[in-house]
């Protein structure tokens, strides 16, 4: 798979795809561009986060991968593609916290 002629080269003048996906042991997150494969990146869940929910822990990976390609992605419009529907409304919620 990371061979030369399955990854890309990347070309900064289009956007970038972060496409990831998080399960309660690992998480996978592939660089994309026109639909073809730049980078990939993926890490073990750690034991402290396997407790959390699972939007959380799909939310802290896609943070850590947006860190990684940070080279890539830095002045660039990029968007990120998810299976959790959850995302999509993150910053419309209210956070209710006791004062």
């Amino acid at each position: 798979m990371t061979a030369a002629p399955v990854l890309a080269m990347p070309d900064f003048t289009k956007p970038f795809v972060v496409e990831c996906d998080t399960s309660s042991h690992g998480f996978g997150a592939v660089l994309l561009q026109d639909g073809h494969p730049i980078a990939f990146f993926s890490l073990p869940v750690a034991p402290r986060h396997r407790a959390l929910a699972a939007y959380e822990r799909e939310l802290i990976r896609l943070v850590q991968a947006v860190r990684h390609w940070r080279p890539y992605l830095w002045g660039h419009r990029f968007s990120v593609k998810t299976d959790h529907y959850s995302l999509k409304y993150l910053l419309d919620q209210r956070l209710a916290t006791i004062p």
